[in-house]
């Protein structure tokens, strides 16, 4: 099988403390280019985009950053529709195609 980039949304269960976000900032593996944090108000999420043969090897990956931070946690995985489509996996059945301009 081949190595594929995989896109997908990493949602926190609470939105990281200043120090949380200030010792993220300063791991090289959360600077390499595959994950980047997005803050909103009252929520912190992280792109993503991880090669892997599969899509579940990808997510496993990304989750496994975040295995030494204590009440750090990934509340949930999104593939919104963009990342369907990036990832090659948006059909009518699945995703909608968007309104023609």
């Amino acid at each position: 099988m081949a190595t594929r980039k995989w896109h997908f949304v990493l949602h926190l269960q609470e939105k990281l403390t200043e120090e949380q976000a200030d010792t993220i900032d300063g791991l090289d593996r959360f600077t390499d280019g595959r994950i980047s944090r997005v803050e909103s108000p009252g929520h912190t999420e992280f792109s993503c985009l991880f090669a892997a043969e599969v899509l579940t090897d990808a997510i496993a990956e990304a989750l496994g950053l975040f295995e030494d931070f204590p009440g750090v946690l990934v509340k949930s995985v999104e593939l919104d529709w963009v990342a369907l489509d990036v990832n090659g996996m948006a059909t009518p059945a699945v995703v909608p195609a968007p309104p023609p301009l």
